[in-house]
C-alpha cells in the first residue's frame, strides 16, 4: 500500500508535505520532473529536514554539458551510482577543474563554486545531496522544468522558456552564469 499526500508543490507525493513524520519511498516514486533531458526525483527536501538539506536522483543519457551555475549559500554532492558524469567546477580563486566520475564516484561543490556536468553514457545515475546555510533547492527542478507523474527521461528535451531562468536565482539559490567558459575539456 502506498500512501500519497497532497503537498503545496504537488497534487499527489509519497513525500509527506510537514516534518518529523518517518516515510519509506521506492524506487523512482518520488517527486519527478523533467528538465533539459533528464529525470529528476526527489526524496527528501526542506518540508521534511528542516531546510537543513535534500535528497535527489538525476537520470540521463549522454548528451550536453548543462549550464553553468554556482548556489551561494548551498553545498553540493555528486554520487555517481551507474554510468559516467563528467563534473565540471571552478573554485572561488578562478581555478577549474573537471574529473570523470563513474559507478562509486564522488564530487563535491562547495557554495558559491561555478560547476555544470555531463553525462557521457546513456543511463548514468547520479545521487544529488545539497544542504547549507542557504537552505535547499529540490523544487527548483519543478520550477525550471516540468513536473511529471510518467516514468522515464524525457521523450523530447525540455527547455524552459528563457524567463523562467530569471525567476530561480532568489527563490532556489541558483544563479546561472551565461556565457561562462570551461577552460578544461
Amino acid at each position: 500500500m502506498t500512501i500519497e499526500y497532497a503537498t503545496r508543490y504537488r497534487r499527489a507525493s509519497r513525500i509527506p508535505p510537514e516534518q518529523g513524520k518517518p516515510y519509506f519511498i521506492e524506487k523512482g516514486m518520488g517527486d519527478r520532473a523533467h528538465l533539459f533531458t533528464d529525470l529528476f526525483t526527489v526524496y527528501a527536501g526542506g518540508e521534511q529536514t528542516e531546510n537543513t538539506f535534500n535528497f535527489f536522483t538525476c537520470e540521463g543519457p549522454k548528451g550536453d554539458t548543462i549550464p553553468a551555475h554556482l548556489h551561494a549559500g548551498t553545498y553540493e554532492v555528486f554520487f555517481v551510482t551507474d554510468g559516467a558524469v563528467r563534473l565540471f567546477v571552478e573554485d572561488t580563486a578562478g581555478e577549474q577543474y573537471e574529473k570523470l566520475l563513474t559507478s562509486g564516484d564522488f564530487g563535491f561543490v562547495p557554495k558559491n563554486c561555478p560547476h555544470a556536468y555531463r553525462i557521457e553514457r546513456h543511463g548514468s545515475r547520479i545521487i544529488g545531496v545539497a544542504a547549507g546555510p542557504g537552505g535547499t533547492f529540490e523544487r527548483f527542478f519543478e520550477r525550471l522544468g516540468t513536473p511529471v507523474e510518467a516514468f522515464g527521461m524525457p521523450e523530447t528535451p525540455y527547455v524552459p522558456e528563457p524567463q523562467k531562468f530569471a525567476t530561480v536565482p532568489t527563490e532556489h539559490d541558483v544563479r546561472f552564469l551565461p556565457g561562462h567558459q570551461w577552460r578544461t575539456t
